[in-house]
């Protein structure tokens, strides 16, 4: 009598897995402060030592987890490098926003961009893989978008740096899902891809005597050193954490992170938020509220 095969793991939260998460959303909540500390660094410039830096810790981590054979395979699969290069393509202009919005004063929007992210997500899987909304999710994605038009009239214009980040974001992740991967490989091959158009610009910084990194100031040197590590570490602690927990856990953790952006942006940055920031963003964290009470209703179905 042969021996019956194991269960399937259950669809349930571990502690392990709520501390990698928290880590990974916490880490991206001080963010904005590291940031901002090379606030005087051109944008380009960071997203390149972000690149370059995080390539040896995606490498050890993989080594360490013993992952590298699907790397292999996918190296050697040209659509896989192509889905990966418009994937990188994406996060590095996601970035690009992001580090801009936090060193010119408009962390609030990037806030208000990352709170927007999981409806986004909802309309973008409503409208592309044709996913069925509920009733309430349906509300949240419209009331969401009437926070939109409120903030929209006060600035007079579209608020460019939430959309474009909720945009770049949003196609980020759902080609991600695409990406016949697994996580931590898909980064490497992300950061791998971006590397040598990154060494090239350092290189012409460099030659240019443009370039922060090792020109005497140790702090600049040192940021941007770490500029990996706090890129990698955080989607590394993601990943894993992901994989512990229920999506309704992980869905109500990301609401952590633009709160964090949002507490720092308004008391330690001092950005301005007036009556009528007040009730754009009000609207948003209700249209969050609906959709969190949805999807903890379906999961409970």
């Amino acid at each position: 009598m042969t021996d019956a095969p194991p269960p399937p793991p259950r669809n349930q939260d571990s502690l392990g897995g709520l501390g990698f998460a928290l880590g990974a959303y916490l880490l991206w909540g001080f963010l904005p402060l590291y940031m901002r500390a090379l606030a005087h660094v051109p944008p380009v410039e960071i997203i390149a030592h972000r690149a370059i830096w995080s390539l040896p810790v995606a490498a050890l981590v993989l080594i360490v987890s013993r992952r590298t054979a699907e790397l292999k395979r996918a190296l050697r699969t040209p659509r896989m490098v192509a889905m990966a290069a418009l994937t990188a393509a994406l996060i590095s202009v996601n970035w690009g926003i992001y580090i801009w919005a936090i060193v010119s004063g408009h962390a609030l929007d990037a806030a208000l961009g990352y709170y927007m992210n999981p409806l986004f997500s909802v309309f973008l899987g409503a409208l592309v893989l044709r996913e069925r909304t509920s009733g309430a999710q349906k509300a949240a994605i419209a009331l969401a978008a009437l926070a939109v038009v409120v903030l929209t009239v006060q600035l007079g214009r579209l608020p460019v740096v939430a959309f474009s980040l909720t945009l770049t974001w949003g196609a980020y992740a759902f080609l991600k899902k695409q990406l016949p991967i697994g996580p931590n490989q898909g980064f490497f091959l992300e950061v791998l891809i971006l590397t040598p158009p990154a060494l090239v610009w350092l290189a012409w910084l460099g030659w240019s005597g443009q370039g922060h990194f090792a020109t005497g100031n140790l702090q600049d040197t040192a940021l941007l050193l770490g500029a990996g590590p706090v890129t990698a570490v955080p989607l590394i602690l993601y990943a894993n954490g992901a994989k512990r927990l229920r999506l309704s856990t992980i869905g109500i953790m990301q609401y952590l992170t633009p709160t964090m952006i949002f507490l720092t942006a308004v008391f330690l940055f001092g950005e301005p938020f007036g009556l009528v920031q007040a009730i754009g963003f009000a609207m948003i964290w209700a249209a969050l509220a609906l959709y969190s009470v949805s999807m903890f209703r379906g999961r409970a179905g």
